[in-house]
């Protein structure tokens, strides 16, 4: 490949120095034009075949290399054969080299712009692939913008060969037109400059705004359709700038800028604030973890010098722990704390009555009905609860009761049942298992963590087996059955069932988004799964806007925050500029012990996306800070670019591997390589440094080993 586009360079460097120094440029003036018109025009009469073909092919060539000249052939061709054959063959002809000059800088030019500048690029091909032809024909219809930058600058895109061509010569019929009748009456002008008055360039330049005026007007039309049956409901003024229906991540931070650019905003939950992540999620299932993690730690206390210890505890204090833990972090997300910056937080129920207006069911038994300007939807996701035959006849637990169920039990239930395998089912098995309990997980699938490499999925498995969690992938639940008192799940493996009797039946095969009662349907705003929203987060109401799990595509924390910026800005701001929701760089982790982190793509996704790839691993066992911690397991691997440093994807399996995942975040989000992380210093002894010696394992795969033969000469020489 490498050859191949060096050989392409090669070819047109040629073609370009015999361009130069054979001073062809000369027979491409306006003047030389004029005075070789007879002397065309007469080999035409002669052989009009031959002529047009030479003709057709020069052009072709011409375009192709970008050569200055093109508007001189173009006069050329209407003087020589007259408008309409004229016309046929520069059009043809510009088209046909405009494209091989787009693949030439596709071949040549794309993978080294995509190695250096692969972020940007990613968000200009995500535009391209959604309205690429049109603005490429809005280009096109202006002919003060260059052709042949056009051409080159199209080409370091994912736009279709096939797009680029018809969409260039439709665009570019409207200005080879006017050069090409120009060239019929070559003998009254003089001088190029004189073909495009201000009033033509004028009209150009209307031409090309044209497109973009009529796609606001057929916004501006689609927008008043969609509004049509709501037109006598909307308020002549609103109550309030913002209104925010849910007060998780997404509804918190959506309304907390709100009222950060003084907008008035109107919180509604109608449960906790915080919503799942502090309430049922990542706050009490962290707390969970980290004091199985110390009774696993006391029994295995030998590791680290210590005897080993059986560690004495009442459950009842470990959820109360956990409970404790909650109420610490409630003050971040409380009311008094959002009132006190400038939020009207409202208790109750809110539905949509129209694009415009919510009514508030509130918890007091009142009903409000309120008035805003944009209204933003994060209503989040709860558990998914299986049609499992005699399921509510054992009883149930989900990732969001247990916490209050399990706060009741004096004593660790000793048989439990997990249903799922994906990051809630892991961390939960592993930390009951670790408290005490004999743990069975059920999963359906061929294994757990199935969105990770095979390999990560193989040791997450292997460290919950050996915490005494009893894995069972490819085992399909069939039915709950309750006889004499005695809780059984009934499984089936290969065709055979199987019977697990249990105390308590944790669900946790995954969640769904919260999209009933909230007035969706009444206003016909679509879902599938979550609510349908556009690159803007915009649903079919351009001011009604869905964040967070509600709206997908991922349902973490950290990504809900993070889409409610783009939610709250663009619904405050959005008439003067639509922001685009990012999703290039999104990191995740799950919390079982090896940790599991990553961001970007892994293996198997490259795999499935057909995208080439490097693999660079180090090994932390090899890591001091790790071997001193006693945590010498695990591995950071990074997929990069073939034969370049950037970053396609970083998976680290080990102790706190969702910390070190941050500088692979950030290296990948501002488009950094391995080589700036090879070239940062890193604490020592760190976990940190596992970052490092990873860049550097890639650096030693990479090194010039042909310049470092040389580099042993030299110093060989150097001892005499």
């Amino acid at each position: 490949m490498r050859f191949r586009q060096n050989l392409v360079w090669l070819l047109l460097a040629l073609a370009l120095g015999a361009f130069i120094a054979l001073d062809l440029g000369q027979f491409l003036s306006f003047e030389q034009l004029k005075a070789s018109q007879a002397g065309f025009a007469q080999l035409h009469a002669q052989q009009p075949f031959t002529v047009a073909a030479v003709y057709f092919g020069v052009y072709v060539l011409a375009t192709a290399l970008s050569i200055p000249g093109a508007v001189i052939i173009t006069l050329a061709g209407g003087a020589v054969f007259g408008l309409w054959q004229g016309l046929l063959l520069v059009s043809f002809a510009s088209s046909i080299g405009a494209t091989l000059a787009f693949l030439a800088s596709r071949f040549v030019l794309r993978d080294w712009v995509e190695a250096r500048f692969g972020q940007r690029l990613a968000d200009i091909n995500a535009g391209v692939n959604r309205e690429g032809g049109f603005y490429l024909f809005t280009l096109r219809l202006i002919p003060v913008v260059p052709f042949f930058l056009i051409n080159l600058l199209m080409g370091l895109t994912r736009m279709k060969t096939w797009t680029f061509y018809w969409v260039s010569q439709l665009g570019m019929l409207a200005g080879t037109a006017v050069y090409v009748n120009a060239g019929t009456q070559l003998a009254q002008l003089d001088s190029v400059q004189g073909i495009l008055s201000p009033a033509l360039l004028g009209s150009f330049v209307l031409l090309g705004l044209f497109p973009l005026i009529a796609r606001r007007i057929v916004v501006a039309v689609q927008k008043r359709k969609v509004y049509a049956r709501w037109a006598d409901q909307r308020p002549q003024t609103f109550d309030r700038n913002l209104i925010v229906i849910g007060g998780g991540a997404g509804g918190l931070v959506s309304a907390y800028i709100a009222a950060a650019v003084k907008a008035k905003v109107t919180l509604i939950e109608a449960h906790k604030m915080g919503g799942d992540c502090l309430n049922y999620g990542c706050v009490p299932s962290k707390a969970l973890i980290k004091s199985a993690k110390l009774a696993h730690q006391m029994r295995h206390a030998s590791k680290y010098g210590l005897s080993d210890a059986n560690p004495s505890f009442s459950f009842k204090a470990v959820m109360q722990r956990v409970h404790d833990v909650i109420k610490a972090i409630e003050p971040h997300d409380s009311i008094e704390r959002y009132t006190g910056l400038g939020v009207e937080v409202l208790q109750g129920y809110g539905k949509l009555v129209n694009p415009w207006t919510v009514e508030v069911a509130l918890n007091d038994g009142t009903t409000h009905r309120l008035t805003a300007r944009s209204i933003v939807i994060a209503t989040g996701a709860r558990p998914f609860v299986p049609p499992l035959p005699g399921l509510n006849d054992v009883g149930y637990v989900t990732s969001d009761t247990l916490w209050d169920e399990f706060a009741k039990l004096d004593d660790i239930p000793k048989r439990i049942v997990v249903l799922g395998g994906g990051p809630i089912g892991c961390e939960l098995s592993q930390s009951f298992a670790r408290l005490g309990s004999h743990v069975t997980q059920v999963e359906m699938g061929a294994r757990i963590m199935v969105r990770e490499d095979v390999e990560v999925s193989e040791l997450a498995k292997a460290s919950l087996e050996a915490d005494g969690v009893q894995v069972l992938t490819g085992h399909q639940a069939l039915r709950c059955e309750l006889v004499d008192g005695q809780k059984t799940l009934v499984v089936e493996h290969k065709g055979a069932e199987k019977r697990i009797v249990f105390d308590q039946l944790l669900c946790a095969v995954g969640r769904v988004a919260r999209l009933q009662g909230y007035g969706l349907e009444d206003l016909g705003i679509p879902t599938h799964r979550t609510v349908d929203t556009n690159e803007y987060l915009q649903t079919i109401y351009p001011n009604i806007y869905a964040a967070g799990d509600v709206a997908g595509p991922f349902q973490f924390t950290h990504t809900a925050a993070h889409q409610a910026w783009y939610a709250a800005v663009n619904a405050l701001f959005g008439e003067w500029k639509l922001f685009k929701a990012d999703y290039s760089v999104i990191p995740w982790a799950t919390f079982i012990d090896p940790e599991v982190a990553r961001v970007g793509l892994n293996e198997q996704e490259a795999k499935e996306r057909n995208i080439p790839y490097e693999v660079t691993k180090y090994g932390i066992d090899d890591l001091d800070r790790a071997i001193a911690d006693s945590e010498a397991h695990g591995f950071v691997k990074v997929l990069t670019v073939p034969g370049k440093d950037r970053i396609l994807g970083v998976t680290i399996v080990g102790a706190h591997a969702a910390d070190l995942l941050a500088e692979y975040v950030l290296a990948m989000k501002h488009g950094l390589g391995l080589n700036k992380i090879l070239g940062t210093i890193h604490t020592y002894p760190t976990m940190a440094e596992a970052n490092k010696y990873a860049a550097g394992e890639w650096k030693r795969a990479h090194a010039p080993q042909k310049l470092l033969a040389w580099v042993k000469k030299y110093h060989d020489w150097r001892r005499g």
